[in-house]
C-alpha cells in the first residue's frame, strides 16, 4: 500500500492562504502549537506523492512555517532536491526557495543539488539560471563552488541581448561568495572582472559595472594592497560615474588604498572635494566626508570643507542626517580638534535630544574631548546629566566615564582621591547598574596607588555604612568591593569600629552569599587589626624586648592618638582617631560575637567556615581581656605576651599588600611534572552527572532557593530563617543604628520614592543649565594648551609590562582572504598559473612569466589595453614559453608584457 496521500486527499489539499487562515481563526481553547503540529502532520503526507503540483504545495507551507514559526523543515531536504528538477518555473521556485532556507554545509543531499544548479546554469531560460545563482550564493559549499567556477564564468563572458544581462550581473555577484569558498577561482575568473570593469569596454556605467564594483569593494576591504594596480580604473570611475551607488563603493575602495599609497590622495582628493561641492544627494557627500577625514586628513582644504558639509548636517532639522552628522565629527576629531569647538554648542545640545541614537554619539563625542585637564569638570557635568536622564542613558555615561577614566590605566586621572569619591558617588545614583566595573576600579585602584587608600577607606565606609543600598542587587559587587578595601586598608581609617558596625548591620541578609562571605572575611581583617592595636600598649610597656610596633604608626600614650608617618614625604601628619580603649574593644567584641553566632549554622561553607574563624579569634581576646580584667593586672605579662603573639602572627598573615595581577599570569604557573592537564572538559558532564550543584556564586550544602521579588532583590531562603530568628534582635539593632547614624538613611514619608522618579532630560520648558555650563567649560578648557602645574606630583601608579586587563583580540584575517590576496596580485602582476576551467580541481596547464625588476611605462591607457590582452589567455589556449635573456632571469607575461616583481605591488602609471 503506497505510503502517499489518495487522489480525493490530493484534490482537497489545503493551500498556503488556507493555512494561514486556520492558524489565525484557529479554536480560542486550542494552542496555536497543536493546530500547527496537526498541519505538519497533514504535510508530510502530501510532500510524499509523486504528483509535482501536491509536493510544491506541501514545501511552500514549509517555508512559510520556517519562516515564521521557525519549524525545522531540514527532513524534507530530499524533496525540495527531487522539486529542483521540475520543469515549471513556479515549482522551481518553491524548491530554490527550500533549500536557500534550510540547507547548512553540513545537509547530506547538498551533493545530490550540483548537477541540478550546473544544468539551470546552462538553461536557456534566464529565469531559472537566476534562481540557481540566487541559490548558489546562499549554500555554496567549497566543493560545490569548486563545480560550479566553470558555468559561472561563462555566465560573466557572453554577451547577448538585455534579458541576459541581469544573469551577468547576479553571476558577478555570486562571484564573491564563490572567491571566499573557492580562492583558486580567482585566477580563472580575475581577469574577465578587471576587463569588465574598464569602462572603454561600456558604453555607459550600466548595472554591471555597479555589480564589479561592489565586489571589488568587498575584497579591497578585506585586503587592500593587492588592488593598488588597479586604482587608475576607480580614479576614472570616481571621475565619470554619475551612479550614486557605484561612487560610494569607490570612495570606500579609495579609503583604503589611499591609507597605503600617500600620493593617491594627490590625485582623488580634488574629484572628491568636486562631489562633496556638486552632489545634492547626503550619502555621497557623507561618504565623501568620511572618505577625506579617515584617510586624506592632511589636506587642509579638504577637512574644512568636509566640516563644513558636517555643519550642515548638525543644522538639519532631520535626525537621521543629524546623527551622520555627529558621526563625521567623531571621525574629524582625533586629529582636527578645532572642528569639534566649532560645533561645541551644538554637540552638548545633542545631549537632551529626544533620538536615543543622536544622544549616544552626542556622549562619545563628548567623552573624546576628555584629557587630564577637563576630566573633573566634564565629569561634573555629565553626572548631572545622569541623574536626570531615564535609567538607559544614565547608564550609558556612566559606563562611558569609567572607561574613558580606566583607558590606559587611569592615565587622564591626575587627582585619584577625586576619582574614588566620584566612583562612590556612581554607586549612589539611584539607576546604576554598573557594579561589576565600579567593583574592579576600586579594587584595582587600591592595589595600583598607594597613596588613595585613606580616601579609598574613607568612601569604602560611607558605602558600608548606607542602608538603602543593600536592597539594591545592582550594587551589590560595589558593596563588595567597600568591604574588602575597608579591610584590606583598615590601617589607613579613622574609625575601625564603624566600619565593624557597617559591616555588621542587621540589612546585610539581603546579600548574597558570595558577598556576605567578603563581609565576614573584612571583619577579620579589622578584628584583628583592632585586637593587635589595644595590646601594643600592655606588651611593649612590660615586655621591653618585643617589637610588634604597627609599621608607620607609632602610639602616644599621652595623648591617645596614632601617629601617621609618611614615608614617602618624611613628614608626619597627626589624625585623630579612634582611641582603643578596653571597654571599647570589649563592646567591639560583644557585638561581634552577637551578630555572628547564629551564622555557625549557615548551610554555605564559605559563610560558616569565615565565621567560626572570626568567632574563634573574637573569643580568643574575649577570655584573655576578661582575665587580665578579674586577676588586676595579676601574671599579666605572661597572658599579654602569649595572646599578643597569636594575633600579631595573625595580623602579619594579613597585612602583606596585593598587587595587580596580568591577565596571563595563570599561563605563567608552571605545570608540575606528571600532571596532565585536559583542554576538553566535556568529561566534566559525565563525572558530574549525579552532583547538583547550587545555583549560588559559592558552594552549598544545602541547594537555595533563588526568590526573585520584582527584580530588586535576591534573597536565599535561609538568609530568610536567619533573619526570622533574630528579627527583634535585628530590629533593636537597627533603630539604634538608625539613630547614630540618620544622615546615611533616605528620608521618609513623601519623599521615599523620590530617589525612583526622574525628570526628563528633554523637558522643553526648562532650560538646562548643564548645557551652558558644558559650553562654558569647553570654552576654556578644550583648547589646546599646556598642562598647568599641580600642586601636588601625580600619584605612582603601579603598571605591569605584560598588560593589565584581558586584551582585546583583533579579528584575525582568514585564511581565504590570504589566498584570494595572493591570486589576485599573481593575476594583476602577470605571475599566475592558470587553471584548467574545465577541469578546476585538477593540475594546472602551465605558467605565465614576467620580467622581474622590470617597471611598466606608458599611459593609463597602454595599461588598460594591457589589463584586456590578459584576459584572452583566461581559458588556457595560448601560452609563452619561458624566455630568459640578459644577466637576470625574465619571465614573459601571458600578454607579451612586462611587470614588475612579485614582492611589491604595482605603482599606478598616473602616480609615478
Amino acid at each position: 500500500m503506497s505510503s502517499g496521500p489518495s487522489l480525493m486527499e490530493s484534490l482537497f489539499q489545503r493551500t498556503l492562504d488556507d493555512l494561514i487562515k486556520g492558524i489565525r481563526l484557529h479554536l480560542p481553547g486550542t494552542p496555536q502549537s497543536t493546530f500547527i503540529s496537526k498541519s505538519i502532520d497533514e504535510i508530510r503526507r502530501e510532500i510524499k506523492s509523486t504528483d509535482l503540483h501536491t509536493k510544491s504545495t506541501a514545501l511552500h507551507k514549509l517555508t512559510y512555517l520556517h519562516s515564521l514559526h521557525h519549524i525545522d523543515i531540514s527532513w524534507a531536504a530530499f524533496h525540495a532536491v527531487e522539486l529542483t528538477s521540475s520543469p515549471s518555473f513556479l515549482h522551481k521556485k518553491i524548491a530554490y526557495l527550500a533549500v536557500s532556507l534550510s540547507f547548512r554545509p553540513t545537509t547530506d543531499v547538498i551533493l545530490l543539488l550540483t548537477n541540478q544548479l550546473r544544468k539551470d546554469l546552462k538553461s536557456a531560460n534566464p529565469h531559472d539560471a537566476s534562481l540557481a545563482l540566487e541559490c548558489c550564493s546562499v549554500i555554496s559549499t567549497p566543493d560545490l563552488a569548486r563545480d560550479l567556477t566553470p558555468d559561472i564564468f561563462t555566465l560573466i563572458t557572453s554577451s547577448g541581448n538585455t534579458k541576459t544581462t541581469f544573469i551577468k550581473n547576479k553571476a558577478v555577484a555570486c562571484l564573491l561568495k564563490v572567491f571566499t569558498l573557492y580562492p583558486d577561482a580567482v585566477r580563472v575568473c580575475f581577469k574577465r572582472l578587471v576587463d569588465n570593469l574598464d569602462i572603454s569596454n561600456n558604453n555607459s556605467f550600466s548595472n554591471e559595472v555597479a555589480a564589479l564594483v561592489g565586489v571589488f569593494c568587498e575584497l579591497a576591504c578585506k585586503e587592500p594592497r593587492a588592488y593598488l594596480p588597479l586604482a587608475p580604473e576607480f580614479y576614472k570611475i570616481l571621475v565619470e560615474s554619475r551612479n550614486n551607488w557605484v561612487l560610494i563603493k569607490v570612495l570606500k575602495i579609495f579609503a583604503c588604498l589611499g591609507k597605503l599609497e600617500p600620493r593617491l590622495a594627490k590625485k582623488v582628493v580634488e574629484p572628491i572635494c568636486d562631489h562633496m561641492k556638486r552632489s545634492e544627494a547626503k550619502s555621497l557627500v557623507f561618504e565623501c566626508v568620511r572618505t577625506v577625514v579617515t584617510s586624506f586628513w592632511e589636506y587642509e582644504f579638504a577637512v574644512k570643507l568636509a566640516v563644513a558639509k558636517i555643519r550642515e548636517f548638525l543644522l538639519d532639522i532631520d535626525l537621521n542626517l543629524r546623527y551622520l552628522g555627529l558621526q563625521g565629527l567623531l571621525l574629524v576629531a582625533p586629529k582636527h580638534l578645532w572642528a569639534v569647538l566649532e560645533n561645541k554648542e551644538v554637540v552638548i545640545k545633542s545631549l537632551s535630544d529626544v533620538d536615543r541614537n543622536i544622544k549616544l554619539e552626542a556622549l562619545k563625542l563628548v567623552m573624546s574631548m576628555v584629557s587630564d585637564d577637563n576630566v573633573v569638570e566634564i565629569s561634573r557635568v555629565l553626572i548631572g546629566y545622569a541623574l536626570k536622564s531615564d535609567p538607559e542613558f544614565c547608564n550609558e555615561i556612566l559606563r562611558s566615564m569609567l572607561s574613558t577614566c580606566s583607558r590606559n590605566v587611569y592615565e587622564i586621572v591626575i587627582d585619584f582621591d577625586w576619582y574614588v569619591s566620584l566612583l562612590g558617588e556612581m554607586a549612589r545614583i539611584p539607576h546604576c547598574q554598573n557594579g561589576e566595573e565600579i567593583e574592579y576600579q576600586l579594587i584595582d585602584i587600591g592595589m595600583r596607588v598607594k597613596d588613595v587608600r585613606p580616601e579609598l577607606v574613607r568612601v569604602g565606609r560611607d558605602l558600608l555604612i548606607d542602608p538603602a543600598l543593600l536592597g539594591n542587587p545592582f550594587i551589590h559587587r560595589i558593596l563588595s568591593a567597600a568591604a574588602w578595601v575597608s579591610g584590606e586598608y583598615v590601617k589607613f581609617s579613622r574609625n575601625p569600629f564603624e566600619i565593624m558596625e557597617a559591616l555588621l548591620q542587621p540589612r546585610t541578609n539581603l546579600l548574597p552569599p558570595s558577598i556576605r562571605s567578603v563581609y565576614i572575611h573584612s571583619m577579620f581583617k579589622v578584628l584583628s587589626f583592632c585586637l593587635h592595636s589595644f595590646l601594643i600598649k600592655g606588651v611593649n610597656s612590660s615586655v621591653s624586648n618585643f617589637d610588634d610596633t604597627e609599621p608607620g604608626f607609632t602610639y602616644s600614650e599621652s595623648e591617645q592618638e596614632f601617629t601617621e608617618t609618611d614615608n614617602a614625604t618624611s613628614s608626619s601628619v597627626l589624625t585623630k582617631r579612634e582611641t582603643f580603649t578596653q571597654e571599647s574593644v570589649t563592646n567591639m567584641l560583644t557585638l561581634v560575637i552577637t551578630s555572628l553566632t547564629p551564622l555557625t549554622e549557615s548551610h554555605d561553607v564559605e559563610i560558616q567556615e569565615r565565621v567560626r574563624n572570626v568567632l574563634g579569634l573574637a573569643r580568643l581576646a574575649q577570655d584573655e581581656i576578661c582575665f587580665y580584667h578579674d586577676t588586676k593586672e595579676k601574671m599579666v605579662d605572661k597572658v599579654d605576651l602569649k595572646t599578643s603573639i597569636i594575633i600579631t602572627l595573625i595580623k602579619d598573615a594579613l597585612s602583606e599588600d596585593f598587587g595587580p595581577i596580568p591577565f596571563n599570569a595563570q599561563e605563567r604557573v608552571p605545570v608540575p611534572n606528571g600532571l596532565l592537564l585536559e583542554e576538553n572538559l566535556n568529561k566534566l558532564d559525565t563525572i558530574c552527572a549525579d552532583v547538583k550543584l547550587s545555583i549560588s556564586d559559592s558552594f552549598c550544602l544545602i541547594k537555595p532557593n533563588i526568590l526573585h521579588t520584582d527584580g530588586e532583590s535576591v534573597i536565599n531562603n535561609q538568609n530568610d530563617e536567619e533573619s526570622e530568628s533574630s528579627a527583634g534582635e535585628s530590629m533593636s539593632l537597627l533603630a539604634e543604628h538608625r539613630k547614630r547614624h540618620g544622615l546615611f538613611y533616605l528620608p521618609s514619608g513623601d519623599n521615599k520614592n523620590a530617589s525612583s522618579s526622574f525628570p526628563p532630560a528633554n523637558d522643553p520648558n526648562q532650560r538646562d543649565a548643564d548645557v551652558d555650563e558644558l559650553v562654558k567649560l569647553t570654552d576654556e578648557s578644550l583648547v589646546l594648551k599646556k598642562k598647568p602645574n599641580a600642586n601636588r606630583p601625580r600619584p605612582v601608579v603601579v603598571k605591569l609590562d605584560e598588560g593589565d586587563r584581558v586584551p582585546i583580540i583583533m579579528k584575525k584575517t582568514d585564511e581565504n582572504d590570504d589566498l584570494i590576496s595572493g591570486a589576485v596580485r599573481d593575476v594583476l602582476l602577470g605571475n599566475e598559473t592558470l587553471l584548467d576551467i574545465n577541469n578546476p580541481d585538477g593540475r594546472r596547464k602551465g605558467k605565465s612569466h614576467s620580467k622581474v625588476g622590470s617597471s611598466e611605462t606608458g599611459s593609463s591607457s597602454k595599461r588598460r589595453s594591457k589589463h584586456r590582452d590578459r584576459g584572452k589567455n583566461v581559458e588556457g589556449k595560448e601560452e609563452n614559453k619561458p624566455k630568459s635573456g640578459g644577466k637576470h632571469r625574465s619571465r614573459r607575461r601571458a600578454d607579451g608584457g612586462a611587470d614588475v616583481a612579485v614582492q611589491k605591488p604595482v605603482i599606478p602609471d598616473f602616480l609615478l
